[in-house]
C-alpha cells in the first residue's frame, strides 16, 4: 500500500530496486536508455521479490505475518463483507475489543463473521490488548456462534493473534476453561463453519475459534501451538533462540498443509499481503465464497461427521491391541 514505510530486513533489495526505479522516474523526460532502464529494474524488483517471499524461513514469516501495514480483521470487515452489524458483550462480564462479532453479508449469504482485532493506533491497540482476548470474548463468540446456528447462518472465523490475554483477571474468570469449552461448542454447531488465519495463529487464543469445517491459512501466516518466543523461553531459557523455536515448530502454511493441519493456503499477492490490501481480500473472498458454497450442499449430519473426523486425524498416533 501506498505509504508504507515499515521495513523488514531482508527486504532490504526490494526497497533498494524500488528506490533506483522511483528516481529514474522521477524525470519529467526520459532518454530511451532511462526507459529501457527501468524496465530491467522492473523485471529485476518482480524477480527478486518472487525470490525472497519464495525462500522465507519460518522466522521470517513470522515477521510477515505482524507487519503492521498487514490487513487486519476490520481492514477485511470493510473489503470482503456487506452491510456489518457488530454485536457487542458476553452478557456476563463485559465487552472485549480484542474479539469482534457481528452479521454481515458475504455476497447473497448472510453469514456470522467474527475475528480478533489488534488495533491500528496505539490507542487502539490497548484498548484491544494488542489481539488478546479476555473470557469475555471467548464467551462473546459462543453466544452469538450459537445465535448463528439457531438461524442456520454459516460462520466465519478470522483468526490473528498472538494467544488469549495471559492476566491474573483473565484467568480469574476462566480463561482456560472457557477456551475449551468455545473448541467444543464450535465442533456440535449445526452449520458450516470456515476458519482463516489472516496473521498470527498463537496458542489457545487462536484455538479458541479455530474448530471449523474448513481450516485456512494464508501463505505469509503462522499457526502454531504457541509462538516462538514462547517457546524459546520454555525450552532455552531466552527469547533470543525463537527463530530457533519458529524452525521447530513448524508453524508456516506450506509445513501445516504438508502435515494435515489445514485445509487450505491461501496465496498472498507478490511480496505480501501488506503491500495490497485490495488483492488479498478479493482472494479471501474468493475462497469464502467457493468453499462456503460446497459447505452448504452437505447434509447436517454429514457436516458434522466430517469436521469430527478432521480435527481426529491431526497429528500421528500408534494403536495398540490390548489382550484381556
Amino acid at each position: 500500500m501506498a505509504g508504507t514505510v515499515f521495513r523488514l530486513p531482508f527486504e532490504q533489495p526490494i526497497f533498494e530496486l524500488s528506490e533506483q526505479i522511483n528516481e529514474l522516474e522521477s524525470y519529467q523526460t526520459k532518454t530511451p536508455e532511462q526507459r529501457e532502464r527501468i524496465r530491467g529494474l522492473r523485471k529485476q524488483l518482480t524477480e527478486t521479490t518472487k525470490s525472497i517471499y519464495n525462500n522465507l524461513d519460518p522466522w521470517e514469516t513470522v515477521r510477515v505475518a505482524r507487519h503492521p501495514d498487514r490487513p487486519m480483521f476490520t481492514d477485511y470487515l470493510d473489503l470482503v463483507f456487506d452491510e456489518f452489524v457488530e454485536l457487542h458483550g458476553d452478557k456476563f462480564f463485559g465487552d472485549d475489543r480484542a474479539l469482534r462479532t457481528g452479521f454481515a453479508k458475504l455476497d447473497e449469504y448472510k453469514v456470522l463473521v467474527l475475528g480478533h482485532q489488534k488495533g491500528k493506533t496505539l490507542k487502539e491497540r490497548n484498548e484491544c490488548h494488542f489481539g488478546c482476548a479476555h473470557p469475555e470474548g471467548y464467551r462473546k463468540a459462543m453466544k452469538k456462534m450459537q445465535l448463528a446456528a439457531k438461524y442456520g447462518l454459516p460462520i466465519i472465523a478470522m483468526i490473528d493473534t498472538p494467544g488469549a490475554y495471559p492476566g491474573i483477571g483473565a484467568e480469574e474468570r476462566g480463561q482456560a476453561q472457557v477456551i475449551a469449552e468455545s473448541m467444543l461448542a464450535m465442533s456440535r454447531f449445526e452449520t458450516p463453519i470456515i476458519c482463516i488465519v489472516i496473521g498470527e495463529g498463537g496458542s489457545g487464543g487462536a484455538l479458541g475459534i479455530g474448530v471449523g469445517d474448513r481450516v485456512a491459512v494464508l501463505e505469509h501466516a503462522y499457526y502454531s501451538v504457541i509462538s516462538p518466543e514462547g517457546c524459546a523461553g520454555i525450552l532455552w531459557k531466552s527469547h533470543d533462540y525463537a527463530e530457533d523455536a519458529a524452525r521447530a515448530l513448524r508453524i508456516t502454511s506450506k509445513h501445516l498443509h504438508k502435515m494435515g493441519a489445514i485445509d487450505d493456503v491461501v496465496e498472498e499477492p507478490l511480496g505480501g499481503a501488506h503491500l495490497d490490501h485490495h488483492q488479498m481480500a478479493s482472494r479471501v473472498k474468493m475462497y469464502l465464497i467457493k468453499t462456503l458454497r460446497e459447505l452448504l450442499k452437505l447434509p447436517t449430519e454429514k457436516l458434522l461427521s466430517e469436521r469430527y473426523e478432521k480435527f481426529r486425524r491431526i497429528g500421528p498416533y500408534l494403536e495398540e491391541s490390548v489382550n484381556a
